[in-house]
């Protein structure tokens, strides 16, 4: 991958990881119930996605 390509990456990544704090940041502040599990799981798996596309980066 040509450092360009992986500057790209690395972006995407972090602001994939961003989105995820945000996620759960709101589900912890201003929901309860199924629907504040269901969004911490969802930003537990975006910040998944996240962490892979950063390995990405350094490889």
């Amino acid at each position: 991958m040509d450092p360009m390509t992986k500057m790209w990456v690395s972006l995407i990544a972090i602001l994939v990881m961003g989105l995820s704090v945000f996620l759960i940041t709101f589900a912890r502040t201003k929901t309860t119930g199924v629907l504040r599990g269901a969004l911490s799981f969802v930003a537990f798996i975006v910040m998944v996605v996240g962490f892979l596309g950063g390995m990405a980066a350094l490889m």
